[in-house]
């Protein structure tokens, strides 16, 4: 029968970490490690691998900090893009696309993304590999995902998911223990794939039998990978900046049914700059990603692609707007509001109980703010003389604290 190694460490080398109540490290972990050990087993990993990936693993206590204690706000959108598309950047990706100009070659004519949106995932995930040299940001994968599964009972599901990954990863070969880094939640190397992603779309672009996303060429490689299996429209842009006209009906805004961009065009949208959409065909969503104090974008499917990466429009436009700045583009051409920004789940919440205290919606409290909680906002505005946007923001929220206080 195969025995996994047992972790013990003496009484003294415990510690309580200060305001959390966790002690590093405990016994309770230790036994934790024991415990999955058939989980991992039943999912192929050997006990050589096991033995290996979990010597003198210890759990982390800043893992436990970042976890309980990242700070409760969203960013307003003016600093979020602000800062991704900060002149540092824009130098440093110019830099790296001049130099890796060949490599970019073969990965566009491999996989049909655009190079710039490449780097710019890459420029937004690790400010084009920097981060991999700070010890302060890159730990041990496998210690960083034991300590989320054992401590964190909301991430839980999803370390335990991604430390079975990460096994499968060193059983391959990929890389070693020493290694196998990341975040403090698991993403990994240049571009920061989680180890389910590494392990569904990650290539081998050099030829040296591993799949490497600590190597720029592998990892670079790889993000293009993915994006062309999550749907990547070679040739087509990300979407495109707007301006509404006087009087335009926002309940056509983001929405869930793209129209051809002729369609928006004839409701009076047009391109910033007086330029011509150069495809009316190409079928788009119109997005007000701050209300209507903010840029108006028709958004086409590569945009939606982009969010299979990381699930947040801050995000994406910020990789749109970086790739086209690298591409010599110019910045946007309205203003973004500088206090206003998207609502946390229990902010949006706590919307949707001063919506219903005022009558204009009667459905879940879930945070979700779906088509019955825009339809009431909008009724709030309109009775507030405010722009019927159905923008859950900042400002609208504490409007509405106000006036129930």
């Amino acid at each position: 029968m195969l025995r996994v190694l047992v972790i013990r460490i003496s009484l003294s080398t415990i510690m309580l970490y200060a305001g959390t109540g966790v002690s590093f490290a405990d016994a309770g972990f230790n036994r934790w490690v024991q415990d999955f050990w058939p989980k991992a087993q039943a999912a192929g990993i050997t006990a050589d691998t096991y033995n290996r990936a979990f010597r003198s693993v210890t759990p982390d206590p800043e893992v436990i900090k970042k976890a309980e204690y990242q700070p409760e706000f969203v960013r307003p959108m003016a600093k979020y893009v602000s800062g991704a598309v900060s002149d540092k950047r824009l130098e440093d990706g110019r830099r790296e696309l001049r130099e890796n100009a060949h490599l970019l070659d073969a990965i566009e004519k491999a996989y049909g993304v655009d190079r710039h949106i490449v780097v710019a995932v890459w420029g937004m995930e690790s400010s084009y590999g920097a981060v991999l040299d700070n010890p302060k940001i890159v730990r041990n994968v496998i210690r960083s995902l034991a300590t989320l599964a054992y401590y964190d009972k909301r991430r839980a599901g999803f370390a335990r998911k991604q430390l079975l990954a990460s096994l499968k990863i060193l059983q391959r070969g990929d890389v070693s223990v020493e290694g196998l880094t990341g975040s403090w939640a698991g993403a990994m190397g240049h571009t920061q794939f989680i180890p389910t992603t590494f392990e569904a779309y990650a290539v081998d672009f050099d030829g040296d039998g591993r799949r490497n996303v600590w190597s720029e060429v592998d990892a670079l490689a790889s993000t293009a990978a993915y994006l062309n299996k999550a749907g990547w429209r070679s040739g087509k842009t990300w979407g495109y900046e707007v301006i509404l006209p006087r009087g335009f009906n926002f309940t056509l805004a983001d929405g869930d049914d793209a129209q051809p961009i002729g369609e928006w065009t004839k409701r009076g949208i047009r391109r910033v700059g007086g330029r011509d959409f150069p495809r009316p065909g190409d079928r788009a969503i119109l997005v007000l990603p701050s209300g209507a104090n903010g840029p108006a974008f028709l958004m086409l499917r590569n945009h939606y692609v982009i969010k299979r990466y990381n699930n947040a429009t801050a995000y994406a436009i910020a990789v749109g707007h970086l790739a086209d700045r690298l591409r010599g583009g110019s910045s946007f051409a309205s203003p973004w509001s500088q206090d206003e920004r998207s609502l946390i789940k229990t902010e949006r919440q706590e919307l949707q109980q001063h919506l219903g205290r005022h009558g204009f919606y009667n459905g879940p409290i879930d945070g979700k703010i779906g088509p019955k909680s825009r339809t009431a906002i909008r009724a709030y505005q309109n009775r507030a003389g405010l722009v019927p946007d159905g923008f859950a923001g900042s400002s609208l929220l504490m409007m509405m604290r106000q006036g129930s206080s």
